[in-house]
């Protein structure tokens, strides 16, 4: 059997064929101009789908580089502290040696050098009190104002330390444990300062007390230390983060944007097929006596 075929019918499927093909034009015009290949979700689900986990991924990465980025002031802060502490420590030492010698030292050279150690021991107490964004880096999560208090007793919080994430899976400690780098209270170094210049005055021999300023002196550097080492870690995490933003940042190019030149080609190839459709369906459709009575 042969089926008929109308102009009516030919009308519709005309009009249909020209529809879709409006409609692609479309949607290339729509991509040439915002250069994206998903304008809602419905273009592409699965792609949708993949920029939604990717753009989440990138906002965990820039979290990481902030909280990196913060963690490396708090560690520069903690060594530039460590490196005064040092400072200090072996101006104490050098006036202890100085001053080792009793025997032969009046009284008002021994108490130049004690009142020499007094304020080094002041100086080192405000080293021990270092803030970063007003916060002391030698107290842990501590909110007192200072890390060690005038009887030089530490403020911070057993146990407690400031940590930053740095990804997923890996936290970087990025503050000091003061007690470690000073002690606290009578065995600290504040304290030692104290009675080498008490004992100074007293006129009694200082000689031995060498060996303990070169413990406390031990101590700070022992903590610069780890301080140097989380530095190098914070720096290396750092690096992975820049390169992991960079990976993230193509893979959301490859999924969100267009190939520009790409897209002009095919929007012009449909303009062109478009304008011919319109063309031979112009043709090919001529108006009858027939379509003005129906």
């Amino acid at each position: 059997m042969v089926q008929r075929i109308t102009s009516q019918m030919l009308l519709q499927s005309s009009q249909a064929n020209l529809q879709t093909s409006m409609a692609q034009l479309a949607k290339l015009q729509a991509q040439a101009s915002s250069q994206k290949n998903i304008s809602k979700p419905s273009d592409d689900p699965a792609g949708a789908g993949e920029s939604m986990r990717i753009r989440a991924d990138q906002r965990a990465l820039t979290q990481y580089g902030t909280n990196i980025t913060d963690g490396l002031a708090w560690l520069s802060t903690a060594d530039d502290a460590l490196s005064q502490a040092t400072d200090t420590m072996q101006a104490v030492r050098d006036l202890v040696v100085q001053g080792a010698n009793s025997g032969v030292l009046s009284a008002s050279t021994r108490e130049a050098i004690a009142t020499q150690l007094d304020s080094l021991k002041a100086q080192l107490l405000s080293t021990a009190n270092t803030k970063y964004a007003g916060r002391q880096i030698f107290a842990g999560n501590s909110d007192a104002g200072e890390a060690f208090t005038a009887a030089y007793a530490s403020t911070a919080v057993p146990g407690s330390a400031v940590e930053r994430r740095v990804s997923p899976t890996s936290t970087v400690r990025v503050d000091v444990d003061g007690t470690a780098a000073f002690g606290a209270g009578a065995t600290s170094a504040f304290a030692l300062i104290d009675n080498i210049a008490a004992e100074l005055r007293a006129g009694t021999d200082i000689s031995s007390r060498l060996t303990d300023v070169d413990s406390a002196l031990s101590s700070i550097l022992g903590e610069q230390s780890r301080v140097g080492s989380r530095y190098n870690q914070l720096e290396t995490s750092k690096e992975l983060n820049m390169s992991q933003a960079g990976s993230l940042e193509s893979q959301r190019a490859d999924v969100e944007d267009v190939d520009l030149s790409k897209v002009i080609l095919e929007l012009k190839s449909q303009e062109i097929a478009y304008q011919t459709a319109l063309a031979v369906t112009s043709r090919a459709l001529q108006p009858t006596l027939m379509s003005f009575l129906s």
